[in-house]
């Protein structure tokens, strides 16, 4: 291994020959089941963010590939609507057994194509086969209102139909688990699918649709490679597609609800995060800045729920910093084949590189306390150091806007109703965690915090089990749980007259 310094952190970095083959999938679209040329003929280079060496190249995507991939897809959903919950469990339950008996595929590609660490790798392929065995049980235990008689000789049932064929957009920050959030649940409701991953990490997609190829039925999952301004547009346009599932940034989902609502289609937004982490005087401080080490910092904060806004009580918070510095400080950087230890990879691209570095020295050039971290790392890959920004004043502009890296500020407070306001006051509304012993307190105070997911003692914890969504800018619809399974259905009344 050889390691690059920087003033405070070291990038350790693998010293294996980096033309190592990876179990690359084929590059064209997936359509009706089986890998197609793009109509245009032209690629787009997908980039190793921790050597910046080009892994491959996929085709950009146009308008006429999505349009043959909808065809395709409403084809397939009318026979695949039509099956009965247990035939669809059964996919998807073959769908995580394949994912699983290729998790070590899976885990090198998404590694070497986001930069993720091995640790973190391996918690995605995880968390994804769970989400297709959660939702294929799940799909086979739907509740709804009870048939009766609620008018006079009447008889109403409920039916729980697909929507048809949905369209999904996916981000680059977990590119296996954030489609396997869709196509589970999406699958599972009895419509079709056209997917659209992110330009810059389409390769664990890929491969999923290489294996599940000839083992699902043809048209019900395809893969359109390509730019959100021609393919997601395209998708948010058709006229075929009845519903447009996005996860990614709230400028992607503006312009896809935009488009969407020209044709009164359902939208399905999973947008940005600034989650506060709100630790009160009475609080396990050394547990809280462990808890922030984690969350803060997972997927080298490259994750809507990061824990990266801390607001601490006044009479602790140079203790809670302290903490928290020396956490941060024992966090291990590196390339993904460095060893599992390591902990935080690079940005994902040279561009998003660039807007976390600016992001640190607008906060610099403000004056903000620098406690740790702060500065890129030279060499090759786009390495942050994980840093920590203390003593930030009220609204500050660091403390306000998603910088989607690893960076932690620490602003503080002095009242309950200050750190509550304080907290509401993002224009997001995913998630946020109240860090206390405070039985009253751990019962108030989260009813009082405008966020989807709200934790007591604990950050970026999911489950399949439990939804996953935001209000405000962080948009709405409901990840995991029986919830995605509403969204992605619909309902019809059917009543019958039995007195005439």
């Amino acid at each position: 291994m050889t390691t690059t310094q920087t003033e405070q952190f070291a990038v350790r970095r693998s010293t294996s020959p980096s033309g190592t083959a990876l179990p690359l999938p084929p590059s064209g679209h997936f359509i009706n089941g089986s890998f197609v040329p793009g109509s245009a003929g032209l690629l787009i280079d997908v980039v190793n963010p921790t050597t910046e060496a080009v892994i491959t190249s996929v085709q950009a995507g146009t308008a006429e590939d999505v349009d043959a991939a909808v065809s395709a897809a409403v084809a397939a959903q009318k026979t695949w609507g039509a099956t009965t919950p247990k035939e669809r469990a059964d996919v998807l339950n073959l769908i995580a057994n394949i994912i699983e008996e290729n998790r070590a595929a899976f885990e090198v590609l998404e590694s070497a194509n986001t930069g993720k660490p091995q640790a973190v790798a391996a918690d995605d392929v995880t968390s994804t086969v769970d989400t297709f065995r959660f939702m294929a049980g799940a799909s086979r235990a739907l509740t709804s209102m009870a048939g009766g008689d609620y008018a006079t000789d009447h008889t109403s049932v409920i039916l729980r139909e697909p929507v048809g064929v949905v369209g999904v957009i996916t981000p680059w920050n977990y590119p296996l688990l954030m489609a396997a959030w869709k196509i589970a649940p999406i699958l599972a409701a009895g419509n079709s699918i056209v997917i659209k991953p992110s330009e810059q990490t389409p390769l664990s997609t890929l491969k999923l649709a290489e294996l599940v190829a000839g083992r699902i039925p043809h048209g019900i999952l395809n893969v359109v490679t390509g730019r959100g301004r021609t393919v997601g547009q395209r998708l948010s346009e058709h006229p075929s597609i009845a519903l447009v599932a996005l996860t990614g940034s709230v400028v992607s989902g503006q312009a896809v609800a935009e488009t969407a609502a020209k044709s009164v289609k359902r939208v399905h937004l999973e947008l940005g995060g600034k989650a506060p982490v709100v630790v009160f005087p009475d609080a396990d401080l050394r547990a809280a800045a462990a808890g922030v080490r984690n969350a803060g910092f997972w997927n080298a904060g490259q994750d809507c729920g990061a824990a990266c806004r801390v607001l601490v009580h006044e009479s602790v918070a140079e203790e809670f910093t302290e903490h928290l510095v020396r956490e941060v400080s024992t966090l291990v950087l590196g390339s993904p084949e460095a060893g599992d230890d390591i902990e935080i990879g690079p940005m994902i691209s040279l561009p998003h590189f660039e807007r976390v570095k600016e992001s640190l020295a607008e906060a610099r050039a403000a004056g903000l306390n620098v406690a740790i971290g702060g500065s890129a790392i030279e060499g090759p890959g786009y390495f942050i150091e994980p840093t920590v920004i203390s003593n930030v004043p009220a609204g500050a502009h660091i403390a306000t806007h998603e910088i989607f890296g690893p960076v932690v500020t620490v602003e503080t407070f002095s009242s309950t109703e200050e750190a509550v306001t304080r907290a509401n006051e993002s224009p997001y509304g995913l998630s946020a965690s109240v860090w206390t012993k405070d039985s009253s307190l751990s019962l108030r105070i989260p009813k009082q915090l405008d966020f989807g997911t709200v934790w007591v003692n604990a950050h970026l914890v999911l489950a399949c089990e439990v939804p996953w969504g935001g209000f405000k800018g962080s948009g709405y619809g409901r990840d995991l749980s029986l919830y995605a399974l509403d969204d992605y259905s619909r309902t019809k009344h059917v009543m019958i007259n039995h007195g005439a």
